[in-house]
C-alpha cells in the first residue's frame, strides 16, 4: 500500500505540505513520487530511473504562491502539450539550485543549471527536464501575471538561465532561500515575492539602471542599499552615482514609499540591528559589533535612536528576546497536560 502525504491530506490543503519516499516500500517510491507530485502537484509526466529512488519535498503556499525545496535521485519530467492541455498552468517558475545539476530545455533552447545558478521557466510552455543523482533545489512559483508585469520580456523567452556574473544574482537567491522557510506569514511572502519579481527583472534586463521603470528602479536602490548597509558612507549622492540618477530623483523615488531616505535608511539600519539581536547565531557578537555591521558608526547615536524606536536599550532588548527563545523552548519541552 503507498503511503499518503506527511500530513495525510493528498490535497494541497492548509499552508504546509511535505512528502518523502522514506516511508514507502522501495518498490512502489517512483510510482508514488510520479502520482503525488509529479502528477497532482506540478502536472508533469516523470520517466522511471533505474537503481532505487528517494526524494523529499517540502512546500508552503501562500495565496497564489508556492515556494518549496525538493531533492532527491536522478531522475527526468517532462510537460508535455497534452499536460498543458488538461490543465493550463498559469505560472513561471524560478528554480535556484542548490546542489547538484537540472537540465532543462524547450525546443532548441536548452541550459544546465549548477550549484548557485537561478534559472526561469513559463509554465505555459513545453519542456523537458532532468536532475542529477543528489540535486537539491528551492523552488518559486508564482503566477504568470504577476511575473509578465515586471519581466514582459520574458514571454519571447520560454527559458532563461539569470547571468552569473549580474550583480543581482545574489540578493535573488537570497530570497529564494528566504521564501522557502517556514516562519513567513502571508504578508510577508506577498512582499519577498515581489521583490523577487523585481529582482528577476533587474537581473534579466539589459537596460541601464537609469532607464529601469520607477518601480523597479526603487527597488533596485532598496536592494543595494541592504546590500551595502555595512558602509557607514552610505549617502544619497553615493548611492545615486551608483544608478547614474541625480540626487532629486533618488529622492522622488523615495517619496513613493512615504519616507526620505535618510529616514529609510535608518530604519532599515535598525531592523537588522534588531534582527541580529534576537539572532540566537550572534550571540557571541557584542552589542557595538552588530551596530558597527549595519552601518552605524557612533554608538551614542545608535543607542539613543534604537531605544526611541524600540522603547528600550539594544541591550534590553537582546536579553528580552534571549528569555522569549528560552521560554518557548521549555514550552515546547513541557509534557502535554492531561484532560
Amino acid at each position: 500500500m503507498r503511503a499518503s502525504p506527511n500530513n495525510g491530506d493528498r490535497r494541497l490543503s492548509g499552508t504546509k505540505t511535505s512528502w518523502s519516499t522514506d516511508t514507502v516500500d522501495p518498490r512502489e517510491r517512483f510510482a508514488y513520487w510520479r502520482e503525488f507530485v509529479c502528477q497532482s502537484l506540478f502536472n508533469v509526466s516523470a520517466e522511471a530511473p533505474s537503481g532505487d529512488f528517494i526524494a523529499q519535498m517540502k512546500v508552503r503556499i501562500s495565496g497564489q504562491h508556492r515556494f518549496l525545496t525538493s531533492g532527491s535521485s536522478a531522475y527526468s519530467f517532462v510537460r508535455t502539450a497534452r499536460n498543458i492541455a488538461n490543465a493550463p498552468a498559469d505560472h513561471f517558475t524560478i528554480l535556484f539550485q542548490v546542489r547538484g545539476e537540472t537540465a532543462i530545455s524547450h525546443g532548441e533552447d536548452r541550459f544546465v543549471l549548477r550549484p548557485n545558478e537561478v534559472g526561469v521557466f513559463n509554465g505555459r510552455q513545453p519542456f523537458n527536464a532532468s536532475n542529477s543523482d543528489g540535486a537539491r533545489r528551492v523552488v518559486a512559483v508564482l503566477p504568470l501575471p504577476m511575473v509578465m508585469s515586471r519581466v514582459p520580456w520574458l514571454r519571447a523567452r520560454p527559458l532563461y538561465r539569470l547571468d552569473s556574473n549580474s550583480r543581482f544574482l545574489n540578493l535573488t537567491r537570497l530570497h529564494m532561500a528566504r521564501l522557502a522557510s517556514d516562519d513567513l506569514n502571508e504578508t510577508q511572502s506577498n512582499l519577498l515575492a515581489e521583490n523577487l519579481c523585481n529582482l528577476i527583472s533587474l537581473a534579466t534586463t539589459d537596460a541601464e539602471p537609469n532607464r529601469l521603470p520607477a518601480e523597479v528602479q526603487l527597488h533596485a536602490l532598496r536592494a543595494y542599499c541592504r546590500e551595502n548597509l555595512h558602509n557607514p558612507r552610505l549617502s544619497p549622492s553615493l548611492v545615486a552615482g551608483r544608478f547614474c540618477i541625480s540626487v532629486r530623483t533618488l529622492h522622488l523615488r523615495f517619496e513613493k514609499l512615504g519616507q526620505t531616505f535618510g529616514s529609510w535608511l535608518l530604519e532599515t539600519r535598525l531592523e537588522a540591528c534588531a534582527k541580529g539581536l534576537g539572532d540566537p547565531r550572534q550571540h557571541n557578537c557584542s552589542i557595538s559589533e552588530i551596530a558597527y555591521n549595519c552601518g552605524f558608526n557612533d554608538l551614542s547615536y545608535f543607542n539613543k535612536t534604537f531605544r526611541d524606536r524600540y522603547g528600550m536599550s539594544p541591550g534590553h532588548y537582546r536579553w528580552t528576546k534571549s528569555m522569549d527563545a528560552i521560554q518557548k523552548s521549555r514550552a515546547s519541552e513541557a509534557p502535554p497536560k492531561k484532560g
